[in-house]
């Protein structure tokens, strides 16, 4: 018996660091800014947690019983908890406060259960004994969640689904004591057994039918219908379609409309590679869509593009996928391009490679591990790999609607030496869109472009780099490693227009 109450232990800390990091991880992938929300996400558990432990105090009589029930409760909260975070915000039924309540259930359920295991056990074990093996396992069993949880959860099961197989395990356990400890609790094992059964049953049924679960859920998010999606360790990949639209999202925001991506991607790539013409080799840095390389394809003297994207899983669909392939001309699969799947921030101190025209292409700087890669310190490693009259461009959010943001990240890229080159347009699908163009030599706006292009001429490319007075340059602290005050710019900026 003793040895069975240990190995629950384990299991339900497992499920309890599992629910609050699926609250964080769902948390940041609707809201934004991961350390906000994962930080919110972890205060409210260990005070909740707190909570719980100070409550137990009031658990007289029937220990085991109201153990079994605490089980069952922590197993269906939260085995529930991402399907009604989901439902909530797909309805706007106050996420937040949503949040904050589940987060707050669970965590007052899992502070419950291990004072009510040490008074369970206490007539077994000495107490060092006790103590030691049952702290011990908890964190054993933490560290067994944060393992598997990027590993095995995140890309392979899910948010829901894997909600949905922790809320059966803490349920699990429940139905488990009924068994173990049926002599002390005498005539409501029946009950709590029954109770068991059913929580098991509906936990069950929402893991058989979690991909109809998701499926729903995703679709409340977006208006168009979702054609495609895709967990990996580091983001939600969402494609939908709408009478020939297909949009890409990642994390729930929006990254292209087929309708209307050339207008950024030409404006991204050929105000700089056309001011170069002997380039030949070319860097991408984000951009795992392909739909930059693309672009960059269209120059004949370019003999090299190297395509540096975190998540294998985006290059792979891109490159793959008939549709999404299609979008990009098939771009991924041209010999000239070599993909290398890493983390940007390191790929640039690892390799020592110069070329001839740099691309970025990352997603807004809205939390901190993006806007490391709109510091001085990234710049200043990228730099190093520039051919002498080379050139680097940087989406840089909207000078319109993120003004701050905008013009701290040209300030940031000026610091470090380069000369710049601001630009804006507008694409539909953003509104008002900035770019930064930086090198060592002086710019000056092409004049021809390759053919076939539908938005970017002569005249359009002058008129880029025009800006008017709601949109000029305004003083500024240049982004740095320690400070990341562009990520507070960002969330200000944007916050102002919500």
């Amino acid at each position: 018996m003793t040895q069975a109450l240990l190995v629950s232990v384990f299991l339900i800390a497992t499920c309890g660091l599992v629910y609050e990091l699926l609250a964080g991880t769902l948390a940041s992938y609707v809201l934004g800014d991961t350390v906000t929300q994962f930080s919110t996400v972890i205060g409210t558990y260990m005070f909740a947690m707190g909570v719980g432990s100070w409550l137990s105090k009031y658990v007289g009589r029937g220990l085991v019983a109201r153990f079994v029930q605490v089980e069952l409760m922590v197993g269906l909260v939260g085995g529930f908890s991402t399907t009604i975070l989901f439902l909530a915000f797909g309805h706007g039924f106050g996420f937040r406060i949503i949040l904050y309540s589940l987060v707050m259930a669970t965590g007052i359920g899992v502070g419950l259960e291990i004072p009510l295991l040490l008074r369970i056990l206490k007539d077994r074990l000495e107490f060092r004994d006790l103590v030691s093996q049952i702290l011990s396992l908890d964190y054993l069993g933490a560290l067994a969640a944060s393992i598997l949880f990027p590993i095995v959860l995140v890309p392979k099961l899910g948010l829901i689904r894997s909600a949905f197989l922790f809320g059966i395990i803490n349920a699990g356990v429940a139905l488990w004591g009924t068994y173990v400890f049926r002599e002390a609790l005498g005539q409501s094992r029946a009950v709590l057994r029954a109770q068991c059964v059913v929580a098991v049953a509906a936990l069950l049924a929402g893991f058989i039918f979690s991909n109809r679960i998701t499926t729903y859920t995703e679709q409340s998010l977006y208006t168009d219908d979702v054609i495609l999606a895709r967990s990996t360790p580091y983001q939600r990949i969402i494609v939908t379609r709408r009478h020939g639209d297909v949009r890409l999202f990642l994390n729930g925001h929006l990254q292209f409309s087929s309708q209307d991506e050339y207008r950024y991607h030409e404006a991204l790539v050929h105000p700089g590679l056309a001011s170069l013409p002997g380039a030949s080799k070319v860097l991408v840095m984000g951009g795992g869509d392909g739909l930059a390389v693309r672009e960059i394809l269209k120059y004949p003297n370019v003999s090299q593009v190297t395509l540096v994207d975190l998540d294998p899983e985006m290059t792979r669909l891109f490159r793959d996928h008939p549709l999404l392939s299609g979008l990009n001309g098939g771009a991924l699969g041209d010999p000239r391009v070599r993909i290398v799947n890493d983390d940007a921030f390191l790929w640039v101190d690892k390799n020592d490679e110069k070329f001839d025209f740099v691309a970025i292409d990352f997603p807004d700087p809205s939390n901190f591990s993006l806007g490391k890669l709109y510091t001085t310190a990234f710049y200043k490693r990228l730099a190093e790999h520039l051919n002498e009259d080379g050139r680097i461009v940087v989406q840089s959010t909207s000078p319109l609607f993120a003004r701050r943001s905008y013009w701290c990240v040209a300030e940031t890229i000026s610091s470090v030496g380069l000369g710049i080159s601001p630009y804006h347009l507008y694409v539909p699908s953003f509104g008002e869109w900035g770019f930064v163009l930086a090198g060592r030599d002086r710019f000056a706006v092409p004049k021809t472009y390759p053919a076939g292009l539908r938005f970017i001429d002569a005249v359009s490319a002058r008129d880029m780099f025009d800006f008017p007075p709601d949109m000029a340059r305004v003083p500024v602290e240049v982004n740095r490693l320690n400070n990341q005050i562009l990520v507070h710019y960002y969330d200000e900026d944007w916050h102002k227009i919500q």
